[in-house]
């Protein structure tokens, strides 16, 4: 009977909170939309109490606002907010690129390239969930080669904020230009050529940091 050991709570709390959080951002849970303790438990399938823990740090993440006694409820999508995210997050990739380039291995570079041609396809399609996941495998491989935990935490923190509004662009028609960009960060990772790598990753998210008013 070993497998029906009880389910740790951090397990069930990050259970709820990524759940949530993607419907959220998935725009299933609309902005301004009212949320509930008691019914998204329900429909999760937990108790209230890890659901409760995953409002807070919604919370503390610019997805929800709360006033107590009264309401919690999804944030608008705002401009500034999204902006700012987009600073910090570009910031960050910069960072995990700097320190990644000089440890990539052949391994890690086909990873790239691999999710490169699935974002490439998935914009062609109009799949906003596959873009966006691909886009997450591509810098992620930095994320995780140059191992820097405070960088990867706050790049995990930030991103959903900024997914809202990309999931909102691609909803609307918009197109991409990342791809090319993607195709020559890796030909830059490949070369090891640091600097031109850490230049072409800031240009990558500098489209994001000055949004047009999605109001």
């Amino acid at each position: 009977m070993e497998a029906l050991r009880p389910v740790p709570r951090t397990l069930l709390r990050d259970r709820a909170y990524a759940a949530i959080r993607d419907a959220i951002v998935a725009g299933e849970i609309e902005p301004g939309a009212v949320v509930r303790d008691a019914e998204l438990a329900e429909r999760l399938g937990l108790s209230r109490a890890p659901v409760r823990e995953a409002f807070a740090r919604l919370v503390d993440e610019g997805l929800l606002e709360s006033k107590p006694q009264s309401y919690t409820r999804v944030t608008p999508v705002v401009a500034a907010d999204v902006r700012d995210a987009a600073a910090v997050v570009g910031a960050m990739h910069e960072l995990v690129t700097r320190a990644a380039v000089p440890r990539l291995r052949d391994a890690d570079l086909e990873l790239m390239r691999v999710s490169n041609v699935r974002f490439a396809a998935a914009v062609k399609a109009g799949d906003v969930d596959g873009a966006l996941r691909a886009d997450d495998e591509l810098h992620d491989v930095l994320v995780r080669v140059a191992g820097n935990r405070a960088a990867a935490a706050t790049v995990a923190r930030y991103t959903p904020l900024i997914r809202r509004l990309e999931r909102r662009r691609f909803g609307e028609g918009g197109s991409c230009r990342s791809a090319g960009l993607h195709d020559r960060l890796i030909e830059a990772c490949a070369a090891g050529d640091t600097e031109a790598a850490v230049r072409i990753t800031a240009d990558i998210w500098r489209s994001l940091a000055d949004p047009a008013d999605p109001d």
